[in-house]
């Protein structure tokens, strides 16, 4: 049996970290489902920006829209709904089949926002409304500007993926503002069942400290931040306030595992995601990283449901001088400031494409 077939079985979601027109339409992400127990996906600007700078797919629908008067964010946003309504209907069965736990796709709002509590809200409703599929969820950043627009859009029952959490702090914080939303429906005499995932990165904790640290805490780091916010995700699960939202109807928040590909190329290809099955889970893995666990990847201990030795690598980071909670911060403003990039290239690349179809045209 496959690796990804055992994660699937042992409870955890396989998400895809990727989406292009060309791998809709060759049947690429139909084979991933198929074969290797897919349940969903995640994109971001990033993606987008690659795909349609380096290939012709897009090309077409570029020129019809441009044609239309369409440009700028308007532009790319048609464009990522119209491949992510695709990628939703794909995964309508594994929705529909699960009661909507799973076979999710998510878009984000554009990352200028991050700090702009408003504008955020407002765009969700937007892009949700735009995408009129029931599986589809939109990203916002877990920033401190975005944490009341997360308890805004859950309270709307707008299907959310908190996006750039890095450490334990963050996540608390995220799944603090996702409960807020939900009692407040409850209080309002609303449906509490809004779907929502709170997306944890991992790689760039050791990427971050590589060359910084003792060689035997190499690849460590992320691993041990995971570990603790499971422990905190489990707590949040078996606490009376979230029974009281339960019996109510409301759904749990599912941690996500993002950022999951093996950085270090003296390490495991898939390193992180061996580590990090957990069932009642998701792991959104880049299609390498995916490959790479059908072929020779071994599924074996779950996570430790106390946290494991965490606490004991964070002590031992700490006497490396790696200070958690500061660098958790760095992280995030770098993530944050790295979507901004990628955004302003997507913008830039989609404005000279659309100027040379137009006078192809």
């Amino acid at each position: 049996m496959k690796a990804t077939r055992t994660l699937h079985e042992l409870g955890q979601s396989i998400w895809l970290d990727n989406i292009t027109r060309k791998l809709l339409s060759s049947g690429g992400l139909r084979r991933y489902v198929d074969e290797l127990s897919v349940t969903g996906l995640t994109s971001n600007p990033t993606i987008f920006d690659h795909a349609i700078r380096n290939g012709s797919d897009y090309d077409d629908a570029i020129k019809r829209k441009v044609r239309e008067g369409k440009s700028g964010e308007t532009l790319f946003f048609e464009l990522a709904i119209e491949d992510l309504t695709q990628a939703a209907d794909l995964f309508r069965p594994v929705y529909d089949r699960t009661s909507g736990l799973d076979g999710w796709v998510s878009l984000e709002v554009s990352p200028l926002l991050a700090y702009d509590t408003k504008a955020t809200i407002a765009m969700v409703k937007d892009l949700h409304a735009q995408a009129q599929r029931p599986n589809v969820m939109i990203k916002i950043p877990g920033t401190p500007q975005g944490l009341p627009a997360i308890e805004e859009s859950i309270f709307a029952g707008v299907p959310i993926n908190v996006t750039l959490l890095f450490s334990n702090a963050q996540y608390v914080a995220a799944a603090d503002a996702f409960m807020r939303g939900i009692e407040r429906r409850i209080a309002a005499g609303l449906r509490p069942e809004v779907p929502s995932v709170a997306s944890i990165f991992i790689s760039r904790w050791d990427v971050a400290v590589n060359g910084k640290i003792p060689a035997a805490l190499n690849d460590k780091l992320g691993i041990a931040v995971a570990r603790q916010a499971y422990r905190s995700y489990l707590g949040l699960m078996n606490s009376p306030r979230w029974m009281r939202a339960y019996n109510a109807g409301a759904r749990p928040q599912r941690l996500l595992w993002a950022s999951t590909g093996t950085k270090n190329p003296k390490a495991s290809d898939v390193l992180y995601v061996e580590a990090l099955a957990a069932p009642f889970t998701v792991n959104t893995m880049p299609e390498n990283t995916l490959k790479a666990l059908a072929d020779h990847g071994n599924i074996g201990a779950t996570m430790p449901t106390d946290g494991g030795n965490a606490e004991e690598v964070l002590a031992n980071f700490a006497r490396a001088k790696v200070d958690v909670d500061a660098l958790a911060q760095q992280l995030q403003d770098d993530g944050a400031k790295s979507f901004d990039r990628s955004w302003n290239d997507l913008m830039g690349v989609l404005g000279s494409k659309s100027a040379v179809l137009k006078r192809a045209s």
